[in-house]
């Protein structure tokens, strides 16, 4: 990023059906890079599309929409926290665009999720070690690191 770099007038919207191209683009980059733990497929990418674009209440999509394109993405999956006795939001994908990262874009996407979901308890979210400036934002943002270590089982 350039000190020249500005960001554009945007706004952060509901995906819809015609940022499919941009938003499968960034996400291609997003789960290539040590940012996330697996690479993620094809498959994946565009199943999870069609939820944000459907009226499923498992999984929402939001972008930072300027004029001519857009300069991030981020999903929401709502649930519910029996340790923090509420509901609970997992933030699943943030990314900005390269060139977009350093001028408050985060920060923007925080504020907003929190002020359209008020009944949320608490806001979660996974991140690598190796992304330290993924790890500066969500402290500056109120995010406090837990000591949890998480497993998983896939179904085929």
């Amino acid at each position: 990023m350039t000190s020249e770099t500005t960001v554009p007038e945007y706004i952060i919207r509901a995906m819809q059906a015609k940022d499919e191209g941009e938003v499968l683009a960034m996400m291609r980059v997003f789960y290539a890079s040590p940012a996330v733990l697996s690479n993620g497929t094809e498959d994946i990418f565009r199943r999870d599309l069609a939820f944000c674009l459907s009226d499923s209440p498992l999984l929402s999509g939001y972008v930072f929409a300027a004029a001519n394109r857009l300069l991030g993405y981020g999903m929401v999956a709502p649930a519910f926290s029996t340790e923090y006795g509420g509901p609970c939001l997992w933030i699943e994908d943030l990314y900005v665009q390269p060139e977009f990262r350093g001028h408050g874009l985060g920060r923007a996407f925080f504020r907003f999720i929190e002020e359209r979901y008020p009944e949320i308890r608490i806001f979660r979210l996974e991140l690598e070690a190796e992304n330290a400036g993924a790890a500066r934002l969500y402290r500056r943002c109120g995010y406090d690191p837990l000591p949890y270590r998480e497993m998983k089982k896939v179904r085929k």
